[in-house]
């Protein structure tokens, strides 16, 4: 596991994301976990935005996914907080997202009845004064400090 980073506002956060994205491989899964306002979708932005992906991102609340194909690795972002059972994220066949060489980001992966093999994980914690960013992985190796900074 890195090093928690410490974000004092939304750009700062979306910078980091904006450089972990340029990191990322064709078929990477990233599950972005936090409560309501943590920080998901404005680092889903920056995400994006290191991608090369020049939409508009918003939140997929009620859509479940976002597909986004301009920028250099195609993504996809889950939202799956409205889902009320495990079974309605399975008929999304996400697997054929990240085994046909997209990027996955989902927010409320908890929700999600399995997880893929591999993926890096992206804990968004509120404090007094900023957001708290944690990464660890499965089967992924987690970038250090010096690569996202």
């Amino acid at each position: 596991m890195q090093q928690p980073q410490y974000f004092t506002s939304p750009g700062a956060l979306q910078r980091f994301a904006q450089k972990l994205a340029q990191l990322a491989q064709p078929g990477w899964v990233f599950l972005l976990e936090g409560d309501l306002g943590a920080g998901k979708t404005t680092f889903a932005q920056g995400f994006a935005r290191g991608l090369g992906i020049t939409a508009t991102v918003v939140s997929p609340t009620f859509t479940l996914l976002n597909e986004y194909r301009d920028g250099r690795i195609p993504l996809v972002h889950g939202d799956f907080y409205r889902l009320e059972d495990p079974l309605q994220a399975e008929e999304l066949h996400l697997e054929e997202y990240w085994e046909n060489g997209w990027v996955v980001l989902l927010e409320w992966p908890d929700r999600l009845s399995e997880l893929p093999e591999q993926y890096l994980q992206i804990q968004l914690e509120i404090t007094d004064s900023g957001r708290l960013l944690s990464l660890s992985g499965k089967g992924l190796a987690v970038p250090d400090g010096d690569e996202t900074e």
